[in-house]
């Protein structure tokens, strides 16, 4: 039994110690930010160039981008000139319908069985301390319900929400996370 106990305690010593070398610091959250060269990040308000949404779309979406970064991150939100820089606009807001329903009444037309709400968010990142990891790309994802049983101003926050969390992950996964 004391043999055991060595070997475990060896074990431990031995990965704390490998833990310890690496340069680039992991967290749980995924990130392998370099706290050494990068403690600040800024977030420009984003525009609405779609053409869509609701009035407040873009500023829930800045807001959004802000309290995750600093949820899952050390670094901290200045107004001007963060080491890591993030910018952009929402390019797309469209509610398309994508199942058709027959009706089997001649009289009655056919419509949507399912409509889809899409959000197109174009980002621009720089890295000031590591310019190769710059990036400008476009992130979308969207989000269906049922035109039958609600109306989509019923469901259009929720959906809203529901979108801009995802895409929010995929930018944070694109830039911070490396993957």
């Amino acid at each position: 039994m004391r043999s055991t106990n060595k070997i475990t305690l060896f074990a431990l010593g031995l990965v704390f110690i490998l833990f310890q070398s690496c340069s680039v610091k992991y967290s749980f959250t995924g990130t392998n930010i370099d706290y050494n060269l990068v403690k600040t990040f800024t977030v420009d308000n984003f525009f609405n160039d779609s053409g869509g949404g609701p009035a407040n779309v873009e500023q829930r979406f800045t807001e959004a981008l802000k309290e995750y970064y600093q949820r899952n991150t050390q670094l901290e939100l200045v107004r001007t000139n963060g080491n890591l820089q993030f910018m952009g606009a929402i390019t797309r807001y469209s509610v398309t319908p994508q199942a058709p329903v027959t009706s089997s009444d001649p009289n009655l037309p056919d419509r949507a069985g399912t409509m889809r709400l899409t959000i197109f968010v174009d980002v621009e990142y720089i890295n000031t301390a590591n310019e190769e990891e710059n990036l400008k790309r476009a992130f979308s994802f969207f989000k269906d319900y049922d035109p039958r049983t609600t109306t989509f101003l019923d469901v259009e926050n929720e959906l809203v929400d529901e979108i801009f969390t995802t895409i929010i992950q995929d930018i944070f996964t694109a830039t911070v996370a490396n993957w």
